[in-house]
């Protein structure tokens, strides 16, 4: 993908920076954080099982500068869409 992005060892990031980036994503993709059975701790601590088995990636954008958590298949997704922006380009 064009040198564009960067993928970060999970196991780099402070926890606190983790925690924060996981609690992100979770209210980005619509977890129902309502519930009151499954807390946001709940979710971050799903979400870092899922970095364990490498279902999430922690990707660094260095054209806008910012660290997104994706999941494999939005990670496929957004570089098909990335390479055919290229390709429009």
């Amino acid at each position: 993908m064009s040198g564009r992005f960067i993928e970060i060892p999970h196991r780099m990031l402070p926890a606190e920076t983790l925690d924060a980036l996981l609690e992100t994503f979770v209210t980005r993709q619509g977890y129902d954080t309502t519930d009151v059975a499954t807390d946001m701790h709940d979710w971050v601590r799903d979400l870092k099982r899922q970095l364990e088995r490498g279902e999430l990636l922690i990707v660094h954008d260095l054209q806008t500068e910012s660290t997104e958590v994706m999941t494999l298949a939005q990670w496929r997704s957004f570089g098909r869409d990335l390479a055919d922006d290229e390709e429009e380009g």
